[in-house]
């Protein structure tokens, strides 16, 4: 077995290691910034640096390799716990989202990138959006622990989760709800045009507009 990255320094101690979907670059997050590495040139390509009071928790690399990849960093702050969205070719901060008020202690992404599991020291079990980071699922007290593992099915329907309870737990992850915006559009052109037939109707519109619609 070949060594490719050795750099004792790298961290005080570190917290969580991913891989990008090509096998090029290595995530590695500890007590301070986050550190991209360059597998092949094993060197440091990049610095991801934290916000005022911010810590760094978990990585993860989204898992489709395309000119959108991006890397998810769980972090923590006094208001609670967030993701933060990062470009992959920048290596800038796209987004940082609150998800959550109590401390990250599990963090996975589903195989088709759509979706972001934590959990929570409390026990709690959420499922995020990887697009907006708007929270999804959320499973209240899923284990009388926090919750020490999260893996998502192949398919990503369904999310296995593990905690300090000795349970496991499958949630079923319930499809995004669609808005219902085009829905109320519809009824509230419906409603015009049933009010504008009535006062034609009626003789209540201008007889020039009544003259038209006739």
């Amino acid at each position: 077995m070949e060594n490719i990255l050795d750099q004792a320094n790298a961290h005080a101690s570190v917290k969580d290691l991913d891989f990008s979907p090509d096998g090029k670059f290595l995530a590695s997050v500890g007590s301070g910034p986050c550190r991209i590495w360059d597998v092949s040139k094993s060197t440091s390509v990049a610095s991801l640096t934290k916000e005022n009071d911010e810590i760094f928790g978990y990585c993860r690399f989204a898992p489709i390799s395309d000119e959108n990849q991006v890397l998810y960093i769980t972090t923590m702050r006094d208001q609670g716990g967030s993701i933060s969205k990062w470009s992959t070719t920048t290596w800038r901060r796209i987004k940082s989202k609150r998800v959550v008020r109590d401390p990250i202690c599990a963090f996975n992404i589903s195989p088709n990138g759509k979706l972001l599991a934590i959990g929570t020291i409390e026990g709690d079990v959420l499922v995020v959006s990887s697009n907006n980071l708007q929270v999804q699922n959320v499973v209240k007290k899923a284990h009388l622990g926090l919750v020490t593992t999260l893996k998502f099915s192949e398919d990503s329907r369904a999310l296995l989760s593990a905690s300090l309870d000795s349970r496991v737990r499958v949630t079923i992850i319930k499809e995004e709800k669609k808005s219902g915006l085009s829905l109320w559009i519809v009824i509230l052109v419906l409603l015009i045009a049933i009010a504008v037939y009535y006062a034609a109707s009626n003789g209540i519109l201008p007889l020039e507009l009544n003259s038209i619609l006739k």
